[in-house]
């Protein structure tokens, strides 16, 4: 069972002795004995924390005889009770739960795996560990029997004598924790963190790494809602299921409103009050046994408040949803919006959109391979990561960003709240010595995943409801001296931003008039020339639309060429045409102009002004068509970070309707006719 020992391994086991973990061992028992990873973990870390083979084998013939010992298998329920009753009590591991016998004026307890629903238990070890009257935990629990009380009518002989939870509670965890990370470089930090979850970090590329972050941030950040939907057997759940017994799964997103909050019968306060992290699986079947659940939901979310009766009630607990998206990214904006799983209810709801502080891309993670993205190597125990991140929930990191960084107009103040979370969530898992400096590139990059994980809401939003949301280009500035820098979601197009060196001659960005529900998109139309006649479209088959673009633009060009390109006889060239469309819309519709000044280009061998996007339609005569959707294509053009918008003079009124904080992101510039936007599109 031996491993070699890795350079990562050999760091952690120098500043971590005592609370290092072979990962492979918990993945052996967990597997074996009915319990949650966690538990496992707790056993091993008492016993084998450490990276000598011999300590780690003497502890483990401890660790697996007190599983045997100690945890009930389906079957085996009789067989523990028979032993408590001639041993006088035995030890076991279960969860345990309490409720109030109000007939009896006392608690009882349950005990799941024995069966068992009405155990005595003391006043006040209920009092000390109110979680097991909400949805219980794991503990060591030392079981009684009592052989007069079984006698008696109505008697219930079985006890809780004591009982210990699993968890840490040592008061200097965080600061051993914060203390070693020094040790760490920012990415073996990343590693050692993926590592203590049982990931195996170089299985993983960049992208998905920052998933795993953004799913950590809960047990960090108080009050954090966040949602990743993705494709199936990626593990969304596992980390809230399995690592922590401060997070709480919701199976099948089923609830109730007593449940979740606060019983109102009882006055026993719910998950959200009880643990650091509450997650829905499966968010498509989100429900509530009342009307007004979603409501309350959403208030909470909101302010971390909720009321219930008389008293308004304030809680610390994490909002997460996950669950799958049945098709691929790019279908799923086809046919609707990222969001289109929630249940009806949430769907097309703006208002609760706008509660959640990030959305993590489930679509960059892999689906997990035990051989190949579990770790076999040396991680955190669960109980000491986990208590030092409730831990790190107390304070907030969001003070790094004064002064350094200025977040740009487009972010509303719901945005800014939650891309200040997620920093501070990020700060707080990747540097958790607030003492510690934060390099401007780390920095830069938090920022960038902060921005992205937000953004990507708000373009939900966006695709709902269009007139309200219409700004969505978040952008940074680090440092007093820096450029505005826009940070755009990978999955809403190909090319993420238009740039600014000169194209070459016959290429230019133009964008279509678009048509229906898919409105303006994005195209690069490529022209090469040689000798011959006519033209070649080389997209098979044509879109009707785009071969009515190109004979416009061809006959535009044949006729009036002396303007156009002078000397030159196009009718002795033979021209090739191809576009290539950058989002949903691919018909090429209204591109007349862009390809007329892509024929120029490639004739005259000029360059395209770099950064530039060409907009217009063109008809036989030479006349330019009225655009009927100009502050829609300026807002995409602002999108693909393009500089220049060229456009016909006849849309400027159109653009009165553009908001001042846009105008200040692009420069419009306007054309009368066909070969006044040629000269102006080509370089000299």
């Amino acid at each position: 069972m031996s491993i070699e020992l890795d350079e990562l391994d050999k760091l952690a086991a120098s500043v971590f002795d005592g609370y290092l973990v072979r990962k492979d061992l918990v993945r052996k028992y967990s597997r074996q004995y009915p319990v949650p990873t966690y538990v496992v973990e707790f056993l091993l870390g008492r016993y084998c924390a450490s990276v000598n083979e011999s300590e780690i084998a003497e502890g483990l013939e401890i660790v697996e005889k007190q599983l045997m010992d100690r945890t009930v298998r389906t079957g085996e329920e009789e067989l523990f009770k028979a032993r408590a009753k001639e041993m006088g009590s035995i030890k076991i591991i279960d969860i345990l739960r309490a409720k109030l016998d109000a007939k009896n004026d006392c608690y009882v307890a349950e005990l799941p795996s024995l069966n068992l629903r009405d155990v005595r238990i003391d006043d006040q070890l209920v009092r000390d560990n109110e979680r097991m009257l909400t949805d219980g935990f794991y503990a060591e629990v030392t079981l009684a029997y009592d052989g007069i009380i079984a006698q008696e009518k109505g008697g219930r002989p079985f006890g809780v004598s004591s009982l210990r939870p699993i968890q840490m509670s040592k008061a200097d965890v965080l600061d051993v924790y914060a203390k070693a990370r020094g040790s760490f470089s920012t990415d073996q930090w990343i590693d050692f963190l993926l590592r203590s979850i049982g990931l195996e970090p170089a299985a993983f590329n960049e992208r998905a790494k920052r998933v795993v972050l953004l799913r950590m941030i809960p047990f960090v950040e108080r009050n954090y809602n966040l949602i990743e939907l993705g494709p199936r057997g990626t593990g969304k759940s596992h980390l809230f299921q399995q690592i922590s017994p401060y997070a709480h799964l919701i199976s099948g997103g089923k609830a109730t409103v007593a449940k979740m909050f606060v019983n109102n019968a009882s006055g026993q306060r719910g998950l959200v009050c009880q643990y650091d992290v509450v997650c829905f699986d499966e968010v498509s079947g989100i429900s509530f046994d009342q009307k007004d659940g979603v409501n309350i939901m959403k208030g909470y979310m909101a302010s971390g408040q909720f009321s219930r009766g008389k008293e308004s009630i304030r809680a610390e607990g994490s909002v997460v949803m996950v669950g799958n998206l049945d098709v691929d990214v790019e279908q799923q904006q086809k046919v609707g919006h990222l969001l289109s799983p929630m249940p009806p209810e949430m769907r097309d709801d703006t208002a609760f959109m706008d509660r959640i502080h990030a959305y993590a891309p489930g679509w960059d993670y892999p689906k997990l391979k035990p051989s190949e993205h579990l770790t076999d190597h040396f991680g955190l125990v669960s109980d000491f990561l986990s208590e030092c991140w409730t831990r790190l929930r107390a304070g907030n990191r969001v003070s790094v960003l004064q002064g350094r960084v200025h977040l740009g107009g487009a972010l509303s103040g719901r945005d800014l709240e939650a891309v200040n979370k997620t920093v501070s969530g990020l700060t707080k898992l990747l540097f958790p010595d607030s003492e510690m400096p934060v390099p401007d590139e780390d920095l830069e990059w938090i920022v960038r995943v902060a921005l992205e994980s937000r953004r990507r809401v708000k373009e939900q939003q966006r695709r709902v409801f269009k007139s309200e949301f219409r700004n969505t280009h978040f952008s940074y500035i680090l440092g007093p001296d820096g450029a505005e820098q826009f940070v755009s979601t990978p999955e809403l197009h190909s090319d993420e931003a238009i740039e600014s060196d000169p194209l070459p001659p016959g290429q230019v960005w133009g964008v279509s008039l678009g048509a229906g529900e898919t409105g303006p998109g994005l195209y690069r139309i490529d022209v090469t020339c040689g000798p011959g006649s006519g033209v070649k479209i080389l997209n098979q088959p044509t879109p009707p639309a785009f071969r009515e673009s190109v004979r416009v633009g061809e006959q535009n060009l044949y006729t009036r060429s002396k303007e156009l390109v002078g000397d030159r006889n196009p009718r002795e060239e033979e021209f090739s045409i191809q576009m290539r469309p950058m989002d949903s819309d691919r018909t090429g519709t209204g591109l007349g102009v862009p390809v007329l000044v892509a024929l120029c280009g490639g004739l005259l061998g000029r360059n395209t002004r770099g950064g530039t996007i060409v907009v217009g339609a063109l008809n036989l005569g030479g006349s330019i068509e009225m655009i009927p959707n100009a502050v829609r294509i300026a807002e995409l053009a602002i999108d693909k970070q393009a500089q220049t918008l060229l456009m016909p003079v006849s849309a400027r009124r159109q653009l009165n309707d553009l908001p001042d904080d846009l105008w200040t992101k692009i420069s419009i510039e306007f054309y009368k006719d066909g070969s006044d936007a040629v000269f102006k599109a080509l370089l000299e």
